[in-house]
């Protein structure tokens, strides 16, 4: 569950409690983002353990759809969630390291912009450089998004147990700041989702798991009601100290509630969720970079993005793509709100495609050897609740939620170009092959070695059927 649990539980709960109108609503959308996700999570168990290939969503989509709509997912991944989701984690590295600084107004745009590009290519240096840092870092620092959590949610029981508790009183709690409608509480729970958004990793080492049949479900029971309690009661925390309006108005929640009630050991909580975001956003990276590989190695990016260093191991051209996507985006895109429903829409647009995925392969090949498999009501219900997000989040922001759309679909073009046109010009290959070698003397790459388990398709199965 630690990977669910990340930097986005300091983010989200402002942005939940805008849309949501009120203390009360807020919370059910905490508890009922919970659920959603133990839904999705359950689905995602059987396509892992039926599909067992590394690249998760993506590699689930291109074997159920073929190429055109898995390249799309790889392509949205590749130049919307990773790029955005890192520039939102940075930036609120940037704010709670700087905001302690500036208590009484924002920190400036450039120094939080300048502050968050550091930190990008520091952590893009130590991937390209060992992988073993990478990992170390990785378990250091999560060790602080728990103590932030813990912290905040002991402090806030000691506040309720003396009585500070006026704000969650179920008379004060439903008191909407304004009318309530579909279409904020949809934004309300993709709000939510950004901080949930690592429940759809559980999946990944299934083919480690010993008796993956009993044991992933058991995983998923037991971490996504985990991950929703320490969220629900970090938010109940929250409202202990802080009054709807102060948290709304606060750049950095968890800065104001140390500020609150921890006096002078109120630097504790700053550090402790800059380093929170620190190791995100490490952790970002090299996911990231790993999917950049597995798509090069599919033949859907360019090959030299599936090569590693030499020495290092390390897939240094994915983490420079990943590092530009990031960088680009931390430029151009601007309100951390609007960032956070921009890639959340696209997150479920993904997730609903390949739970539909899933739909599919039931009815196409039902005969297929399926480990886990899970009641016909499990997907169906995610699928309904899906539908409703996307159409009322997409109604209530078109522009923000239209735009992720319209740069998934310039992916058709050049899918069709780079992938599908086989009888390209000389010039062309010749071309793509200068640049190729050109990269690998100035990265210092070679193809790996590979694995025919990850990379062989459901020969077997396709027998069977």
């Amino acid at each position: 569950c630690w990977n669910i649990i990340g930097s986005g539980i300091f983010i989200s709960p402002k942005g939940v409690l805008e849309h949501a109108g009120s203390v009360g609503l807020s919370l059910i959308v905490w508890v009922c983002g919970g659920g959603i996700c133990a839904l999705g999570s359950m689905c995602y168990a059987e396509l892992g353990v039926t599909i067992p290939k590394s690249g998760g969503d993506y590699s689930y989509v291109t074997e159920i759809f073929g190429g055109l709509v898995g390249f799309l997912l790889l392509w949205s991944a590749v130049l919307i969630m990773y790029p955005t989701t890192l520039a939102v984690i940075a930036l609120t590295f940037s704010n709670y390291v700087l905001q302690p600084a500036f208590p009484n107004c924002l920190p400036p745009f450039i120094a939080t912009r300048l502050l968050a590009t550091i930190c990008i290519l520091f952590l893009t240096w130590v991937n390209c450089s060992s992988v073993r840092w990478a990992t170390r870092i990785q378990d250091v620092f999560t060790v602080a998004k728990l103590l932030a959590l813990a912290l905040i949610i002991v402090v806030g029981l000691v506040q309720i147990c003396r009585g500070h508790y006026d704000a969650l009183r179920p008379s004060v709690a439903f008191e909407f700041s304004q009318d309530p409608s579909v279409g904020q509480i949809a934004l309300a729970f993709l709000q939510a989702s950004f901080a949930y958004s690592g429940w759809n990793f559980l999946n990944y080492v299934t083919e480690e798991i010993v008796e993956p049949r009993k044991n992933l479900p058991l995983a998923i029971y037991i971490s996504i009601p985990l991950v929703t309690l320490v969220y629900t009661m970090t938010n109940i925390a929250y409202f202990s100290s802080m009054t709807p309006e102060e948290l709304l108005a606060s750049n950095a929640v968890a800065v104001t509630f140390g500020e609150k009630l921890l006096g002078m050991f109120s630097w504790v909580m700053p550090i402790s969720v800059a380093l929170s975001t620190f190791g995100g956003i490490n952790g970002y990276l090299f996911t990231s970079s790993r999917l950049c590989f597995s798509g090069a190695r599919e033949g859907h990016l360019p090959y030299l993005l599936a090569m590693i260093h030499l020495k290092n191991c390390t897939p240094i051209p994915a983490l420079l793509v990943c590092v530009s996507t990031a960088l680009t985006a931390l430029s151009t895109l601007s309100k951390t709100h609007n960032l956070i429903n921009y890639v959340s829409f696209i997150n479920y647009l993904s997730y609903g495609v390949t739970i539909a995925g899933l739909l599919y392969l039931r009815k196409k090949r039902p005969n297929l050897a399926r480990p886990i498999k899970v009641n016909m009501l499990i997907p169906i219900s995610y699928m309904i609740f899906w539908a409703v997000l996307l159409g009322f989040s997409l109604y209530s922001e078109p522009v923000v939620c239209g735009l992720g759309m319209v740069i998934m679909l310039t992916g058709v073009p050049v899918y069709f170009v780079g992938v599908w046109w086989k009888d390209k010009p000389k010039w062309v290959y010749r071309l793509v092959e200068r640049v190729t070698y050109m990269g690998q003397k100035v990265c210092y790459v070679v193809f790996p070695q590979e694995d025919p388990s990850e990379t062989e398709p459901l020969t077997a199965s396709k027998a069977i059927d």
